[in-house]
């Protein structure tokens, strides 16, 4: 087998974190909701409509406008999340374990200002990093563009959540109150803050999401001259669906660290886990077998199959885990499938809050 690669979103697998929501509450008035609601837009839009030139992730650009109307700057981005960056436990461990053992790469739909404070907390390289660049302060708003985008700001905040039916395929599938705030939100991103001096953050912003965490991808495994079927890659969300698809089609491995229901519709594995153990265990078999050894591993998952196969040190953390703290490891079949959606969705919400967790 050639040389393995690792691959993992930052946000979720590594981090507890979803910086982005946590600067529009930060910034924002009403910025939770604000928020939430433009995540939910972005859904729809991705995985519904699929618009033209749209991927998940692409709220990242569109609060951006917001978070200048409201003060932020690159060095206020900066400070708050440096000091709210909140790591699964073990992730610093992960990271500087599968270091040692495999070239290993961050893909992250994530502001550069948080991953940059992150990886300076874990010690792991902004090289191997591919994140959201924007900088903030090349942007100018005039009084008039401040004072419109605040009062579009309230018009968002004050519309109904836009709630997905679970079976949802196209927009006429949407509730017509869904309906009606999707186009209302349409006719305010894409008609007046498109044509606002400060709508070429749209035009200049391009969050690693979707099609372009894909790309990344691709990128790293040119790089390292491997192909992708030698790539084990961890995510937990809409963002991660292009670069599941890739990898597991190449004969890689796609595994759903406490994922949503988009990751888990795409992912070969699902796991469950308030620690990052896991990670590690899963990647170093993978270095040493392959991805059909992490397969039948996952099949019968104990501690008495792990023998053998993965690090003694790792061995000995998982076995200390608390009964409660176990993680839960599962192949995911059609026949599972909507049993891992809701449980993982749920477990999600524990380890990373009810607000965070309900994110797309």
């Amino acid at each position: 087998m050639e040389e393995a690669v690792f691959i993992t979103d930052c946000e979720g697998p590594i981090s507890k974190n979803d910086n982005a929501f946590e600067l529009a509450s930060h910034f924002i008035p009403d910025g939770a909701r604000f928020f939430t609601l433009i995540s939910k837009y972005d859904d729809i839009q991705a995985d519904i409509i699929r618009r033209p030139n749209y991927k998940p992730g692409d709220t990242l650009k569109l609060i951006l406008p917001f978070l200048k109307a409201y003060g932020a700057t690159n060095e206020s981005m900066r400070t708050f999340s440096s000091q709210s960056i909140l790591l699964v436990p073990g992730a610093d461990e992960t990271l500087r374990f599968v270091l040692g053992i495999m070239p290993s790469f961050i893909v992250s739909t994530s502001y550069e200002h948080y991953i940059s404070a992150l990886c300076r907390v874990v010690g792991f390289p902004e090289e191997n990093v591919y994140c959201t660049r924007v900088d903030l302060d090349k942007y100018v708003l005039s009084d008039d563009e401040v004072k419109r985008l605040r009062e579009i700001r309230k018009e968002i905040s004050d519309m109904p959540m836009l709630e997905i039916p679970e079976n949802a395929k196209r927009f006429e599938d949407l509730p017509v109150e869904v309906q009606r705030s999707v186009r209302r939100l349409d006719e305010i991103f894409w008609n007046e803050i498109f044509r606002m001096k400060v709508g070429r953050i749209f035009r200049e912003v391009n969050p690693i999401g979707g099609s372009e965490k894909a790309r990344a991808v691709k990128e790293i495994v040119d790089k390292a001259r491997v192909d992708l079927s030698n790539v084990i890659y961890f995510g937990d969300s809409i963002t991660d669906v292009d670069p599941f698809r890739i990898v597991r089609k190449a004969g890689g491995l796609a595994v759903s660290f406490n994922g949503n229901q988009y990751a888990i519709r795409e992912a070969e594995i699902a796991v469950m886990s308030h620690n990052t153990i896991v990670i590690s265990i899963l990647a170093d078999v993978f270095r040493k077998f392959g991805k059909e050894e992490v397969i039948r591993l996952v099949e019968d998952w104990s501690l008495s199959r792990l023998e053998g196969l993965c690090e003694q040190s790792l061995l000995k953390k998982l076995s200390s885990l608390p009964e409660d703290k176990a993680p839960r490891v599962e192949r995911i079949t059609p026949e599972n499938m909507s049993r891992l959606i809701h449980e993982s969705s749920e477990f999600r919400k524990t380890v990373r809050g009810e607000a965070i967790g309900r994110l797309g």
